[in-house]
């Protein structure tokens, strides 16, 4: 049996911005975790246009190629809320988006992003997502970069991380059934 894929999607885009520093502890924890098959997708890489498709995402039917099982979004906190990339791209889809778990790991300043992680669990349960209440929150992130930008982290996002990463795979394999076409599930 193969395993779950799990995507790690870089929330933010400024140029010298700490996403990709988090965002590479984090995949490398998801990889020795070993409950999943990671992908690490940086939303400034991907330069995904602004809502470029002719139709409404719920009627699937894309013009342009686009998007797995399970999502960790690295998240900034920019004015008390999330970064616009992150909007863009949780927008760009609808339905493929249904019966999912999704992780957080947020960094910023003292509340440490976790603002803009309740205003995108708002988000994406109306996309019907389900959040983790397990996350890793990082305040004052700076403080845990090296001379080489690499994140050191603690203890305490160690162990934040794990418990999230476990949550992660015991909701994706409890949806898998949800995400199945009507006729699979009932067969």
């Amino acid at each position: 049996m193969t395993n779950p894929i799990l995507q790690i999607i870089i929330a933010s885009t400024r140029p010298g911005r700490v996403g990709p520093s988090v965002a590479s502890w984090i995949n490398e924890r998801a990889i020795a975790h070993g409950g999943f098959d990671v992908e690490l997708i940086d939303l400034a890489e991907v330069n995904l246009p602004m809502f470029d498709e002719p139709k409404h995402p719920r009627f699937r039917q894309y013009v342009h190629q686009h998007t797995k099982d399970a999502f960790i979004f690295v998240v900034p906190e920019y004015n008390y809320g999330f970064n616009a990339a992150i909007k863009n791209a949780i927008d760009y889809l609808n339905a493929e988006w249904q019966h999912k778990p999704v992780g957080f790991v947020s960094y910023g300043g003292v509340a440490a992003g976790t603002r803009a992680v309740q205003m995108l669990k708002q988000v994406v349960t109306t996309l019907k997502m389900v959040p983790m209440f397990d996350a890793v929150n990082i305040p004052f992130v700076q403080q845990f970069l090296d001379a080489d930008r690499k994140l050191q982290p603690n203890d305490i996002m160690e162990a934040a991380a794990t418990a999230m990463l476990d949550e992660l795979v015991r909701w994706t394999a409890s949806l898998r059934a949800l995400r199945q076409p009507a006729a699979q599930a009932t067969a």
